[in-house]
């Protein structure tokens, strides 16, 4: 590798130096820049060709550059005739001024070790690209190794050979005297140009008389550079010291020779002892054998054969030539009528551009590209001829490289872009904006290329509108995400809201509607649907718009309208737009299908996702029934709100703590709330009993005397336990209470058969009814008795209660329930417990005592201990919960009869309600 570097950096160091010590000290190289060498040419290819660049407008230039360590071997006369005659054709070519001849950018220069000048730029000479490579750089460069020319090139490079000859003879009354291959220069356009006029001879005679030439003899002796190439000589000019305008035509025939038959001439000459060579040639040509020019074109064969007659007056003319058919190829002609395009005026110009694009594909594409395309874009500084031109070069440009394009042709675009005006020149680039936005850089197409398309959607034309809307969804794919959220669709919404023409309104739609498919689902339903329902009109074209918008967003798999949107705003903006009187049946029917269809997908999914939720919960209720709780889930359980609540009314829950120490469901059955006065005697013999203790820490038995000095206390102490545990065995069976269920106000039903497990009754909290609380109160509606709950108190559990008699020490005497009336809320009349068990034990049957549930006896009527709120039947959570279904619990198999309202008839609940207060 490293040996592979310094073999590169010896080469680049050679070079550098041969150009340096090529040009150095050369007043050409004050104005410009020097660069590689690139090609050879002139009079025994004796010029190096360097590219270069004009140092103050960076114009590319090159540079031909004469080392005259080149003739060192040469006496010191010989060097001289060798310069003069040099300097003599450049001079020469510099007073020339012809679109044929070789353009010279700065005159000669000579310095000490060189001649130099500048032209216009080259790509190399026809004998480097012929295959001669005499004086080029080492390697030859590969552009030039495998260069062919097309049929096109030749033909037209012969044709401009015509021509130039045609003005030196016509025009300047010159004979160029050594017309031949090195001489001619391909510039980098392609076009062929004559330099080397070293040899030329001008006329003796005035310039309104018959020209005459005087030729000099052929010396021998001279240095080759001093003498033209013989190869390519007329043969009058050697054998008879004679040449005229017909000399240059031998030389052209010698050179469509020599372009058709890889760069040999016709014939070889000896330069060593050239009379005896042209007086073979003269024998050769006056008999010429057909395959002497057996590859030259059959069409053009006969004229070749003309232009090397031995007689000079056989030979046709330089203007002649001109207009042999050989040279009328749709190609030559198209790149001729391109080099005369300065003499056209803009009807003529325009004409030809229209016909341009049947042409272009005929041709090669090195042509189009770098002989054609230059001469299009110049003409994009008139304005007037843009949109004649500017569709050829796209068309140049789809033919193109990415990296051709924005080399060759985009620099040349970007001014374009910005013009405004004539209008056509927006619409042309819209027809072609999908190849604009393949292959334009990024950044070129958010500067230039976007803009572009945002001023024709603003446009004020209707016609730039309608087709911008038109012609944006066949390259909305092309476009950046960021770029069509931010700056495309706003605008376009903008033109449909403000625009006054129906049309732009419907083209607005129909091109939103196709570009959906490109944009977010929740852009879409956030930004374009609400946008539908700003549009003010209501012409059957536009709501036909609007209905497809919405049919391709809620059809489309990737975009979709969620069933909320659909119920609350597609939907009833849908029906609204279907009576519109403008609408005809068919569009009527349109409308109609398409509510169908929205409305049916949102009662599919809303029914699957509740037809979900009711089967979840089935699993949920069945799991609980079949694993029925246990102590260790009841005291995991988290604690409900009910709970909180049990606790802030001193009430003992499920899962609560009395006295600081935790019970469960089983072994902490509901209880009877104590009245105020009971309450109020008990924690004074606590506080008693904790000053005892407090005093004597040593001897607790001593407070077993301070206790029993007080036989009244002893006594109510010892009847409120066992009033208490006498309730605590009136619970029926072993029931256990369950935990709530998550999610629900209430922790079970009541029901005719025992209660096993948790069941959500589907209560509304804002019903106010809260769960599981044991001293959960009940508080009248209004006037009548007990037809509404307490929303924000507990009511006793009256599930755990029976008909039988409590313990003896309270059966006597009915307990005093004014301590609950706190309970009730601050707004309603407060009723206390007693007069509650007197009103029901009075009257008969009461609204309140219809929403007990069914039971068997007085005794399972209220049965199970869970049951927060006593007495609430199964058919009110029925009406309140859709996933409540009476039949997933079992009833007892000898049931008592109903009657058809629902309500028991076996024993009084007037009676249990007497039994519970006493």
């Amino acid at each position: 590798m490293e040996s592979m570097l310094n073999k590169l950096k010896s080469t680049v160091t050679k070079v550098t130096a041969d150009v340096t010590s090529a040009v150095m000290g050369n007043p050409v190289t004050r104005e410009f820049e020097v660069g590689r060498h690139i090609a050879s040419g002139g009079p025994g290819l004796c010029w190096r060709i360097y590219n270069g660049t004009k140092k103050s407008t960076k114009q590319e230039v090159a540079v031909f550059v004469f080392d005259k360590k080149m003739i060192d071997k040469y006496q010191k006369f010989e060097k001289d005739q060798i310069i003069d005659s040099l300097k003599r054709g450049v001079q020469q070519l510099t007073r020339l001024r012809h679109p044929r001849l070789l353009t010279v950018q700065h005159p000669l220069e000579e310095s000490r070790d060189c001649l130099a000048f500048c032209t216009e730029p080259v790509f190399a000479s026809l004998s480097n690209v012929l295959g001669q490579w005499d004086n080029l750089p080492s390697p030859v460069p590969k552009d030039i190794k495998e260069y062919k020319l097309y049929d096109v090139e030749t033909k037209y490079g012969l044709l401009q050979m015509s021509e130039g000859l045609s003005f030196l003879h016509s025009g300047v009354k010159m004979v160029h005297g050594n017309l031949c291959p090195e001489n001619i220069i391909l510039n980098k356009s392609g076009a062929w140009k004559i330099m080397g006029f070293d040899f030329s001879i001008s006329s003796n005679n005035p310039a309104d008389a018959e020209p005459k030439y005087t030729c000099k003899e052929w010396e021998p002796s001279l240095p080759p550079l001093c003498l033209p190439n013989p190869e390519y000589l007329a043969p009058e000019y050697i054998l008879s010291v004679s040449c005229d305008s017909a000399s240059d035509m031998y030389s052209l025939g010698v050179v469509m020779h020599a372009v058709f038959n890889e760069g040999k001439p016709v014939i070889q000459v000896n330069k060593h002892d050239i009379f005896k060579s042209f007086s073979r040639q003269l024998d050769q040509l006056s008999n010429m054998s057909p395959s002497l020019l057996s590859k030259v074109p059959e069409e053009v064969r006969e004229h070749v054969k003309m232009l090397l007659s031995v007689s000079p007056n056989v030979r046709p003319d330089a203007d002649q030539m001109t207009k042999i058919p050989f040279f009328d190829d749709v190609g030559a002609v198209t790149l001729q009528y391109f080099d005369t395009l300065f003499q056209r005026d803009n009807l003529q110009k325009s004409q030809f551009y229209k016909g341009l694009p049947k042409v272009l594909p005929k041709l090669p594409k090195r042509v189009v590209v770098y002989r054609i395309l230059p001469a299009l874009t110049s003409e994009f500084v008139n304005p007037d001829m843009v949109p004649f031109v500017l569709p050829n070069v796209l068309l140049i440009a789809e033919e193109c490289t990415k990296e051709e394009y924005v080399r060759l042709i985009l620099p040349d675009l970007s001014p374009v872009f910005k013009q405004q005006e004539p209008l056509q020149i927006l619409l042309i680039f819209l027809q072609k904006m999908d190849l604009l936005l393949t292959k334009t850089p990024a950044d070129d197409i958010k500067n230039s290329v976007l803009p572009m398309v945002y001023r024709a959607v603003e446009a004020s034309s209707v016609q730039i509108q309608e087709l911008c809307l038109n012609i944006i969804p066949t390259f909305a794919n092309l476009i950046d995400y960021p770029s069509m959220k931010n700056s495309l669709i706003p605008r376009i919404k903008s033109a449909c809201l403000q625009t006054s023409s129906l049309a732009v309104r419907v083209n607005s739609l129909v091109c939103l509607g196709k570009i959906l498919e490109y944009l977010d689902k929740w852009y879409v339903i956030d930004e374009i649907l609400p946008f539908l329902q700003q549009i003010p009109s209501r012409e059957p074209a536009v709501l036909m718009g609007i209905l497809g918008i919405y049919k391709c967003t809620f059809t489309h798999k990737k975009l979709g309208i969620p069933k909320e949107h659909l119920a609350t705003k597609s939907l009833p903006h849908l029906v609204s737009l279907s009576i519109d009187n403008n609408l005809n049946l068919n569009q009527f029917n349109s409308f109609m299908l398409v509510i169908r269809d929205m409305l049916n997908r949102m009662e599919a999914e809303h029914k699957t996702k509740l037809e979900q939720l009711h089967i979840m919960q089935e699993q949920h209720r069945s799991l609980n029934i079949t694993n029925p709780g246990n102590s260790t889930e009841e005291t995991k359980s988290p604690p409900t709100s009910a709970n909180q609540i049990d606790d802030i009314f001193g009430s003992t829950s499920v899962n609560g703590k009395e006295n600081g120490s935790a019970t469960t469901a089983t072994s902490q059955p509901n209880r009877v709330s104590l009245t105020l006065e009971e309450k109020q005697r008990l924690a004074k013999e606590q506080e008693q009993a904790a000053k005892l203790r407090s005093q004597q820490p040593l001897a607790p038995q001593a407070i077993k005397p301070a206790t029993s000095s007080s036989s009244k206390t002893k006594d109510l102490t010892s009847s409120l336990l066992n009033n208490m545990t006498s309730l605590n065995s009136l619970s029926l069976g072993s029931s256990v209470r369950p935990p709530p269920v998550q999610g629900t106000t209430m922790a079970a039903f009541p029901s005719s058969g025992p209660m096993v497990g948790p069941v959500s009754n589907g209560f509304n909290p804002s019903m106010g009814f809260q769960s599981a609380g044991l001293g959960m109160g009940m508080r009248p509606s209004g006037p009548g008795l007990y037809g509404g709950m307490a929303a924000t108190t507990s009511a006793p559990n009256f599930g755990a209660l029976s008909q039988n008699q409590g313990p003896s020490g309270l059966t006597n005497r009915a307990p005093n329930m004014s301590a609950l009336d706190n309970l009730f809320t601050a707004n309603k009349p407060k009723v206390p417990l007693n007069q509650i068990g007197s009103q029901a034990a009075s009257g008969g049957s009461t609204p309140w005592v219809s929403q007990f549930g069914p039971g068997q006896n007085a005794q399972t009527q209220m049965q199970g201990a869970a049951v927060g709120m006593g007495g609430m039947p199964a058919g009110f959570g029925m009406q309140a919960n859709p996933f409540f279904s009476p039949q997933n619990f079992s009833q007892p198999g000898a049931a008592p009869s109903m009657n058809p309202s629902g309500v028991k008839q076996s024993a009084s609940v007037n009676n249990d309600l007497q039994d519970l207060f006493g």
